[in-house]
């Protein structure tokens, strides 16, 4: 079931109330308000699956979502990973420690997160409009849509700088010195049933949370995409920074089917979160 209503989320993110809804996101109390509303009474053929059409209620928790059933193949007889999902990861987006993660820091990244955890999080990129970056596209809450080539997979996402993504599948190696930039140089290929994509080439300006874990350029990751099943992803993440953690870690996300389709998203547009991004209030 989604995490928020497509609507709702846009409407939270223009009036500038997306980044004090995030930081509350944490607090155990405010777990209850994340449920999603119950579903309005079906008359009778409705609640089936048919499809991905935008008037299947998107975001509305219906029982019946997502669907059940084997994952499908693709022609190579691979699990088919392709489709609209949903990241159902918000809260690893906020605070990836408050949900049990360990994070093995180094001296400086210790700091740094203090610091940024301090400030309440002002200088998140995010919050203003730049790519979240890999692996933290897995956990913002914007909806992505998967395509698969037997040479280049895709990944278009709804938000967080409505950016997208390459996945070079054609047996070619990483560049010996790939120009840095926010997503990385990915290279994929399949392990059984299981789709890796191995990145490096990152230019160290992304955080990982919004609590501010940090990242260098010297950042690899690895992501493990494996479809459960008809309605069901799990992407494993693993983070190999050793100028700013000791050792690699990870963590795991589970994107369910989108019931509906991508819709048009423009961070820039009326972004009205900046102005609340102060930090600390003196008293």
């Amino acid at each position: 079931m989604s995490e928020f209503d497509a609507r709702s989320r846009r409407k939270l993110i223009r009036t500038g109330q997306w980044g004090a809804l995030a930081g509350l996101l944490v607090v155990p109390a405010l777990v209850l308000a994340q449920e999603p509303a119950q579903p309005p009474a079906q008359t009778p053929g409705q609640g089936q699956f048919q499809g991905r059409g935008r008037g299947q209620g998107r975001g509305r928790g219906q029982r019946d979502w997502p669907p059940e059933g084997p994952a499908p193949k693709n022609a190579e007889g691979k699990p088919d990973i392709s489709g609209a999902w949903e990241p159902n990861a918000i809260r690893q987006n906020v605070d990836l420690p408050a949900t049990g993660v360990e994070i093995p820091f180094q001296p400086w990244a210790a700091e740094l997160y203090k610091q940024r955890k301090d400030s309440i999080s002002k200088e998140d990129p995010e919050a203003r409009c730049l790519p979240p970056g890999v692996p933290r596209m897995s956990t913002t809450p914007y909806p992505f849509r998967i395509m698969q080539t037997p040479t280049l997979t895709l990944i278009v996402y709804e938000g967080g700088a409505h950016i997208w993504r390459q996945i070079f599948t054609d047996g070619r190696p990483h560049s010996k010195d790939p120009n840095p930039s926010w997503l990385g140089e990915s290279i994929g290929h399949w392990e059984d049933d299981t789709f890796v994509v191995d990145t490096i080439g990152f230019n160290g300006k992304s955080w990982i949370d919004e609590s501010g874990l940090p990242t260098t350029e010297s950042l690899h990751v690895i992501e493990r995409f494996h479809r459960i099943d008809l309605g069901h992803m799990e992407i494993e993440h693993t983070v190999d920074d050793p100028k700013a953690y000791t050792k690699p870690w990870k963590f795991t996300t589970h994107p369910q089917m989108l019931r509906g389709e991508l819709m048009e998203y423009i961070c820039q547009e009326n972004n009205r979160d900046v102005e609340h991004l102060v930090g600390k209030t003196q008293k």
